[in-house]
């Protein structure tokens, strides 16, 4: 069987669906991608048992076949190459794979497709249109603060809330917490939530290209058509705590800042903070506010002043500046709007204006301030 591909594509067509790889299993065979030749076209498929994704590429072949091929070797060898061509000759009774370039000659060690896990026998109940773009949004306003504590699985993934007139995206750490509206979405079906794990959100969110996504699901699965690209994720069945709980509707102190300064000036100040708590402390006056952090075991620290638009009571608060940095970095107006209450309450966070159809809200926990 013999076949040969750009090699730009083929990177291209790899990484984007590489995170699904396992880094180790106790099914080896997941450790591979499978190759499925028919004529021109090569269909690649990587799974880990959870997700399954598959995508195309065009070829120049005649031949057709199937064979399993080591992931981890053969996406590192084709990151390297600098050919534009690489051509495949495969053994299809050993499975001894040669990869010719025009100045080099690699063999692999691949495996019968047999053991290889197929597809599940995946039947949609509910499809939606969405745009790329919005689905684009809503995964990167929020993937990012998903939980990574295993024994809270729902908060893994990102809550879909699939509504007759909007659409709206959830995540949370318990630390801080993203809620996206997108009031632009419609959909035909009845109010449905589902949880999508972080993981597939990124791969998809990789591959998304300026058009619109078919997706299908039911109880247990959901399926992303985008392209050439094919995913199916097994989604999180358990129940997402009630978020909206602990969002603050008393917050009545407003704090407009820089973005920028205030995001460059905690980057800068939380590298004298302990390492531990990585504490920064936001003192806020009228019309001003310092940004300040201290290590005691090592007799550092760090104060900066910025101008802001304040008029309430004085307060101080403190916050962890990994938090801060990430729920900053994912506002995209110039300013940004901080509603507080207490040292101890969560604080909300938005844009002072938002795109029209748009309502982003960002929550931070603070922490305790050290004596």
């Amino acid at each position: 069987m013999k076949f040969s591909v750009s090699t730009s594509d083929l990177q291209k067509h790899l990484g984007s669906i590489s995170g699904v790889i396992p880094a180790k299993s106790t099914l080896p065979i997941l450790e591979n991608f499978l190759f499925e030749l028919s004529g021109n076209e090569l269909e690649i498929t990587a799974t880990d048992l959870e997700m399954y994704t598959t995508i195309k590429l065009n070829v120049d072949s005649k031949d057709k076949g199937k064979f399993v091929i080591p992931a981890k070797r053969l996406l590192e060898t084709v990151r390297s190459l600098t050919d534009p061509t690489v051509k495949f000759n495969v053994d299809t009774d050993t499975f001894k794979i040669v990869m010719n370039t025009e100045n080099g000659e690699y063999k692999l060690t691949g495996e019968s497709n047999e053991n290889y896990p197929s597809l599940p026998d995946f039947k949609g109940e509910k499809e939606l249109k969405i745009g790329s773009d919005i689905l684009r949004r809503l995964i990167s306003k929020t993937e990012f603060a998903v939980s990574s504590d295993e024994l809270r699985p729902a908060m893994t993934g990102v809550l879909f809330q699939i509504r007759p007139e909007e659409i709206c995206a959830v995540a949370t750490d318990g630390h801080r917490l993203v809620r996206m509206r997108e009031t632009t979405f419609k959909s035909k079906h009845k109010s449905t939530d589902v949880i999508i794990p972080a993981k597939a959100l990124k791969l998809i969110a990789k591959s998304l290209e300026e058009s619109e996504g078919t997706v299908l699901f039911n109880e247990s699965h959901i399926k992303f058509t985008l392209g050439n690209l094919i995913l199916i994720t097994r989604l999180i069945e358990e129940k997402y705590p009630n978020y909206e709980s602990v969002i603050p509707q008393d917050n009545t102190k407003k704090l407009t800042v820089n973005k920028n300064q205030l995001l460059s000036s905690v980057r800068r100040t939380s590298l004298f903070a302990n390492t531990t708590t990585r504490q920064v402390r936001f003192a806020i006056k009228s019309n001003t506010m310092s940004v300040s952090a201290e290590d005691i075991d090592f007799g550092s620290e760090a104060n900066e002043t910025l101008t802001c638009d304040y008029d309430a009571d004085d307060m101080e608060i403190g916050f962890n500046a990994g938090y801060v940095v990430d729920v900053l970095s994912h506002i995209d107006s110039d300013e940004v709007v901080f509603m507080l209450n207490t040292s101890t309450r969560a604080v909300t966070v938005r844009p002072p204006t938002q795109k029209e159809g748009e309502d982003i809200l960002m929550l931070v926990m603070p922490v305790r301030l050290n004596a």
